[in-house]
């Protein structure tokens, strides 16, 4: 009996195997089934169909890139003629990049000059190309390029001590965009008059530098010194919008060269929840701006000590040579004392995003790397103020801060505005005044919803502290007891001497018998109530789960005007 009770249960169970075998496999053809489908699916997938699916910053590079084409055969022919490229242009970059290292010069060095300079014979390779659409006024051409070369350069460098240094800069790595515009066209050929060169875009610059027969460590500071220099000397010489422009017909073409076309007005307003760096205390932040990273355009603010919410509120302003193409960089660091700044993080905002002549109010998230813009990790974010304003008369654009002011002070500004002549020729840029920004300023605290709860039972009795910053004026609002939502309806007005550079603080407080207890803030430029001249708004409180501030501000102006 025992034998046919197992028989019958090894059957049943074979039975069962057999069965969940043949699911398992019928579920395994129809998942490939389904997988084939969905590949076939992607395969007919135009470029423009998977810009629907993923939002241009996780769009990823080789489909957006996808329209260059390769250069096999630029490359082949490239190699052969490399010998004769390389006498001619390794003197056209000598007699260009020499002036721009001596007028970067570190000021340690007396002198800082090439005693040779060859490309080498390994020729770059040109690993893309795509056609720019310049609306039929040129043809606009950009390669990308990679060189591991092997040039022969080499630096005579001379100390204010008198020692002479023969520093080789070699192992150079470069990963790079070129742009080639040929413009005017005409109808004589070669069909274009002139060629502008320009590197477009620096992705890659690595090299190495070795004193010849000494150290490079001997002089602190040396290799750090010359280094930056070359960079400098890069950036100012044929980076982007700087070009160089190659007369092919006869005529003029002073039109294709590089002028400043407008100003850019940066108020670095504040940052927030920045990443702390020390190991003791906070981190000292401070502020790095740019448009072109050479040394003499770049800007720095002051630095805020132990602060990982600091507050800056300074005005910079920029040249801006090309504004469909140039950006705006911040770069957050942790001021170390004698030792290197640490950078905490960075930013970048496209001009092209700005309209000429309105105030834009932007938080940039803080990453580790511009190139690389996914970053999971919370660094911060910066607050600025822009504001664009091109030049030119004609083009129907003004700074709005000088809309309110009298016309005596019209004419005073229009009768100093002159041509400052820049060291290659006259510049277009004016010389400006400064506007001062008077007025009364009325605050009127309405009321606050969804505060967080500060107390045991639940409530809070919250109050306001209202301070103009530069002045350090105080108000305070009355308390509301047990209340989450308070309405307060109260107006304070100040006395502002200087309206573009004060800023307006509000701190929530909860009251208690034996102290109090803080429970959010916001601050406020007065560039948008200056423009508008009165508005209402509801504010969030920055350092709280929840809670707002409803607002209401009015601006009365008193302009005055000086040098």
């Amino acid at each position: 009996m025992a034998f046919f009770m197992g028989l019958f249960l090894g059957i049943v169970v074979g039975l069962l195997i057999i069965t969940a075998f043949v699911r398992c496999e019928n579920a395994r053809s129809k998942s490939r089934s389904q997988l084939a489908t969905i590949v076939a699916a992607f395969a007919r997938m135009t470029v423009e169909d998977s810009r629907k699916l993923l939002p241009p910053p996780y769009y990823p590079s080789w489909v957006v890139f996808s329209h260059r084409q390769k250069l096999d055969w630029l490359n082949s022919h490239l190699c052969k003629i490399w010998p004769y490229v390389d006498q001619a242009a390794s003197e056209l970059i000598r007699e260009s990049v020499e002036p721009i290292l001596e007028q970067y010069r570190p000021i340690i060095l007396s002198s800082l000059k090439f005693s040779k300079f060859t490309l080498g014979t390994v020729a770059p390779q040109f690993t893309g190309v795509s056609i720019l659409d310049d609306e039929g006024e040129g043809v606009t051409m950009e390669l990308e390029m990679n060189w591991d070369g092997n040039p022969s350069i080499i630096l005579d460098i001379k100390t204010r001590l008198g020692v002479s240094l023969p520093v080789q800069v070699k192992d150079i790595g470069f990963t790079g965009v070129f742009r080639l515009i040929f413009k005017p066209l005409v109808e004589e050929l070669p069909c274009f008059g002139a060629v502008t060169f320009s590197l477009r875009k620096k992705k890659k610059l690595d090299l190495t530098l070795k004193v010849i027969g000494g150290d490079m460590t001997a002089i602190p500071g040396l290799s750090d010194a010359i280094e930056s220099t070359i960079r400098d000397a890069i950036e100012d010489s044929i980076m982007w919008p700087v070009r160089k422009i190659i007369p092919i017909l006869p005529g003029d073409y002073s039109d294709l060269e590089l002028k400043p076309v407008g100003m850019l007005e940066v108020k670095l307003v504040q940052a927030k929840e920045l990443t702390n760096k020390d190991l003791i205390g906070k981190s000292d932040p401070y502020a790095v701006l740019y448009v072109r990273p050479t040394r003499d355009r770049t800007k720095n603010s002051k630095t805020i000590n132990n602060q990982l919410n600091p507050i800056w509120n300074e005005h910079f302003e920029f040249i801006v040579e090309d504004k469909s193409t140039q950006h705006l960089v911040v770069k957050i660091y942790d001021d170390e004392g004698l030792q290197a700044a640490e950078l905490i993080g960075c930013a970048q905002f496209q001009l092209k995003d700005l309209e000429p002549g309105k105030v834009k109010d932007v938080w940039l998230k803080l990453v580790k790397d511009l190139e690389v813009q996914r970053d999971v990790k919370n660094r911060g974010q910066v607050h600025l103020e822009l504001l664009y304003c091109p030049f030119g008369a004609g083009n129907g654009v003004s700074n709005p801060f000088a809309a309110s002011m009298t016309s005596l002070e019209k004419v005073l500004k229009n009768g100093d505005h002159e041509i400052q002549d820049a060291e290659n020729g006259p510049s277009l840029v004016p010389k400006r005044k400064e506007v001062i920004v008077r007025g009364v300023l009325s605050v009127t605290v309405i009321s606050a919803d969804d505060l967080p709860a500060a107390d045991i039972m639940g409530k809070s009795d919250p109050y306001v502290i209202v301070t103009m910053k530069k002045s350090q004026i105080k108000n305070k609002t009355r308390v509301v007891n047990e209340s989450l939502n308070p309405v307060w309806n109260q107006t304070f007005d100040f006395l502002v001497e200087d309206g573009l550079h004060d800023m307006l603080m509000l701190e929530v407080w909860d009251h208690d018998t034996f102290g109090k207890d803080y429970m959010g803030r916001c601050i406020l430029t007065l560039t948008r109530v200056i423009l508008e001249g009165e508005y209402r708004d509801s504010i969030p409180l920055d350092g709280a789960k929840t809670g707002t501030l409803n607002l209401n501000l009015k601006w009365s102006p008193q302009h005055v005007y000086r040098d």
